[in-house]
């Protein structure tokens, strides 16, 4: 089932909270920013790609934000070094 901008949105089909430094390997279509947070990995399909997605990787990512994948993608992975972000299913 492809997710739609509605269900990914209301994370009808569910979250995850990340608030530790230990990577998080699963499919999602969404990352929620809960408290200002610095990433180490966003991975598509096993890759880092957080420089597409942060112009300054190294700064914390401000509560509130979210962050979509490209091109109908999911990411595959996440891994923090400091925060906390829900990853939503």
């Amino acid at each position: 089932m492809s997710s739609t901008d509605i269900s990914v949105i209301s994370a009808n089909q569910g979250t995850f909270i990340v608030n530790d430094t230990t990577e998080k390997t699963a499919s999602h279509d969404a990352i929620v920013v809960l408290e200002d947070t610095v990433f180490t990995s966003i991975k598509v399909g096993g890759v880092d790609v957080k420089d597409d997605y942060i112009s300054t990787p190294a700064t914390a990512i401000k509560a509130g934000a979210i962050i979509r994948p490209y091109d109908a993608q999911k990411f595959s992975g996440v891994q923090l070094t400091s925060g906390s972000v829900a990853l939503v299913i």
